[in-house]
């Protein structure tokens, strides 16, 4: 677990975590760690220390395990909590203060927990592997850095420095590390890097950190007035990026993430102390951050669900790994040229088909114009981007597809067209080939029916644009067959995507639950509700933009199309459903449909930014009562987070993890909450029920709950585990 030999005077720690595939932070290795470090400072023939790992990365963190039961410490005394959070911070502690040098040997990706390992000690060597990462991406999944990372990196580089380091959680390639400060010299290889740490060692017989001092019995402490590269927290400069900082994070967070307000906390008050109560400041608000349901619920999907979707949790497991060399695309509109893109960036032969080779390289022309931009960023080299585009051929002709291995359809959402595709299709190409379709809404089953082959027909879901959306909604049809998802999956797998997996309905999942947030902004502009106060509430319970704002880019033509094609096929009438009426009305009676036409809810100026189209007022007039925005919160968030249990109960969602996932990635479902059955779990499910009834009771029935969610209520159940049981089941 931890390797520890001695040679010339230098103590070599090395982390080999046997049955891992990265070494991790564990109640057992931590403690091996602490006995290896605590022998190495007790040994005075030892007059230096390398910290460096056997494996090909240093380390990512805490494992699955640790994570859970660390979450589950709700439920414990907050002291108990608090001595917990100090433990790792203790360890740390004893080897940065022992006077004897100690080097991080980071020959690889070290991050959050591995990464405070090499703050604490006094230089830090990395080696310069591209595909390595260093950083503290805790508050990207709700936490905060909780073993120094809060307090030294601030001390190193500097409070504005550290800042976006912190609160964004970045990951930096090893020489934008270097460039940042997070790490001292920068080698070739693992055996440089060992010299380089000897060196080091043998240039220093004793050595403090700038933040520590030596006090009256000659030990080493905290320095009391300690200055901060660039400026402590009472300087010009650390007013100036404290204040205004404070402001913009609140500005962009709406004040919904705990961790992100918990940094700027830690980062103010400890730099004000010397080390050791800083550490201490620390640890109280890692334990204060890890007892709130934003970080259980952020933890839960954002780590665990999507680290699971990615890993194949939904892939049967009898079904050998289908090989797929080449992917054919039909359609080279925006969706099918962003497949095409993600395609051969993964390495796959892409045929690029379209009615006319013209529109096909046009297709082409969207992979070309990505590649542009990352040259110009030096994210890619000549060589490479020129083999992408190798990979794309494109075509008109449908014999061309023969030599797929698997066929992705994006051609516009029209039934009798996609049937049309398919049965050409399928003509040429071999009878072993997956038939995936990129719809958002037409049901799969029916799709299928065009297919001589129904057990081989998927629907596999991309979001725009494709090369920057992770979430793929892979959907199963009546007769969709395990061989056609494990193919689907391996393919989406190989393109590195997050998949979730549904079940077939009209709207399927995210389609049909995102509809819910800008229906619910439409029923409340059509209730006199002033637009700016419905796009800022929806901006702060968490959503990314404005209900009428995201409308207006979906495009208010596709809304119309979708309710057409609904009311056709269930009978019920346009104008009966939510927002069914504003719809209509912008369609039919005021032509503008959105931000593809320059007018929607907004007007889109040529120079300039947009701004609410005037004219809502004369067409919605304004209530003389205008409603809280809470009470507009509670609406947006509890009417998706409703249509997403619909989908559980009816089956067209397999788990409420993918619910979660699907909810975040999708549309943006507020991810604080940890997605939407995280939220329900959060306000409780017999508050949320009793909440829903006065909004039914208020605004009819598309608040209305199930009598199973009511059971729910009544029982207090919940639709997750506690952490507790989750980890004692690991």
């Amino acid at each position: 677990m931890i390797l520890y030999n001695v040679k010339d005077g230098v103590a070599i720690i090395s982390w080999n975590m046997e049955g891992y595939p990265m070494n991790v932070l564990n109640e057992d290795s931590i403690k091996a760690f602490a006995d290896a470090t605590e022998k190495a400072v007790n040994d005075a023939d030892v007059k230096g220390i390398i910290i460096t790992s056997e494996k090909d990365a240093f380390g990512a963190g805490a494992d699955l395990k640790m994570i859970k039961k660390m979450l589950a410490q709700k439920d414990l005394d907050v002291k108990t909590a608090f001595e917990n959070a100090r433990e790792l911070n203790q360890v740390f502690r004893r080897y940065e203060t022992s006077g004897k040098p100690v080097v991080a040997g980071i020959n690889g990706t070290a991050l959050g927990g591995f990464y405070e390992v090499c703050l604490a000690c006094h230089y830090r060597v990395a080696v310069n592997n591209p595909k390595a990462q260093i950083g503290l991406p805790e508050a990207q999944i709700g936490l905060i850095p909780g073993a120094g990372g809060t307090q030294r990196v601030p001390r190193m580089i500097g409070i504005e420095a550290a800042a976006p380091l912190l609160l964004e959680g970045k990951r930096l390639k090893p020489e934008a590390a270097l460039k940042a400060g997070l790490v001292n010299e920068l080698v070739a290889d693992k055996d440089q890097m060992m010299a380089a740490a000897k060196k080091f060692i043998a240039e220093n017989k004793f050595i403090m950190q700038p933040w520590d001092e030596k006090n009256r019995k000659g030990q080493i402490v905290g320095k009391k007035n300690y200055r901060v590269p660039k400026g402590n927290i009472q300087s010009p400069k650390g007013v100036q990026v404290l204040m205004p900082g404070t402001a913009l994070l609140m500005d962009k967070t709406k004040g919904n993430y705990p961790a992100q307000l918990a940094i700027m906390n830690c980062v103010y008050e400890g730099l004000q102390v010397p080390m050791d109560q800083a550490l201490d400041i620390e640890s109280r608000y890692f334990t204060q951050v890890l007892r709130t349901p934003e970080a259980r619920g952020m933890v839960r999907t954002l780590f665990f669900g999507i680290q699971d979707a990615n890993k194949g949790e939904a892939r049967p497991k009898d079904i050998p790994k289908t090989e797929i060399n080449t992917v054919a695309i039909l359609g080279a509109g925006m969706m099918g040229a962003g497949i095409a893109y993600v395609s051969a960036m993964a390495g796959m032969n892409v045929i690029l088909k379209d009615i006319s080779v013209e529109n096909a390289e046009k297709g082409k022309d969207y992979s070309r114009n990505l590649l542009k931009k990352r040259l110009s960023k030096k994210r890619i080299t000549q060589e490479k981007a020129d083999q992408v585009l190798e990979l794309i051929k494109t075509t008109d002709k449908v014999e061309d597809l023969a030599a797929a291995d698997y066929i992705i359809e994006a051609v516009f959402e029209n039934r009798d067209l996609k049937y049309k595709i398919t049965q050409e299709t399928e003509a040429v190409i071999r009878e072993d080939v997956i038939f995936g379709s990129n719809t958002s809404t037409l049901p799969i089953t029916g799709l299928a029916e065009a297919s001589k082959r129904p057990d081989q027909f998927i629907g596999i879901h991309f979001f725009s644009p494709v090369d920057k959306m992770m979430l793929v909604e892979v959907i199963m049809g009546e007769k969709t067959s395990d061989k056609a998802l494990a193919a689907t999956l391996d393919y989406i797998q190989r393109i590195k995507k997050t998949p979730i997996v549904v079940n077939d309905s009209r709207g399927f999942y995210t389609s049909r639950c995102f509809s819910t947030y800008t229906a619910e902004g439409m029923e409340m502009l059509q209730e006199g509700v002033n637009p700016i106060l419905i796009e800022n509430a929806g901006k702060s319970a968490g959503m990314p933009v404005g209900a009428l704002d995201v409308a207006d880019a979906v495009a208010l033509d596709l809304a119309y199309k979708i309710m057409k094609q609904t009311s056709k096929d269930t009978g019920e009438p346009m104008e009966a459903m939510p927002g069914g009426k504003v719809v209509i009305k912008f369609n039919e009676e005021l032509d503008r449909v959105g931000k593809k036409a320059k007018k929607g809810f907004y007007e889109y100026p040529e120079n300039g930014k947009k701004y609410l189209w005037p004219g809502l007022q004369e067409h919605y007039p304004l209530a003389e009562n205008q409603p809280n925005i809470e009470d507009l919160k509670t609406r947006f968030l509890h009417r998706q987070a409703l249509e997403c249990i619909r989908c559980l109960e009816e089956g067209v969602l397999r788990n409420p993890t993918d619910g979660d996932v699907g909810s975040i990635l999708a549309w943006g479902f507020a991810p604080y909450t940890g997605g939407a059955f995280s939220y329900v779990d959060a306000v409780g499910i017999e508050q949320f029920v009793k909440d829903c009834d006065e909004l039914a009771a208020q605004y009819g029935d598309r608040f209305k709950v199930s009598d199973k969610l009511r059971d729910m209520a009544a029982k207090g159940e919940t639709f997750f585990k506690d952490m507790a049981l989750e980890a004692a089941a690991v």
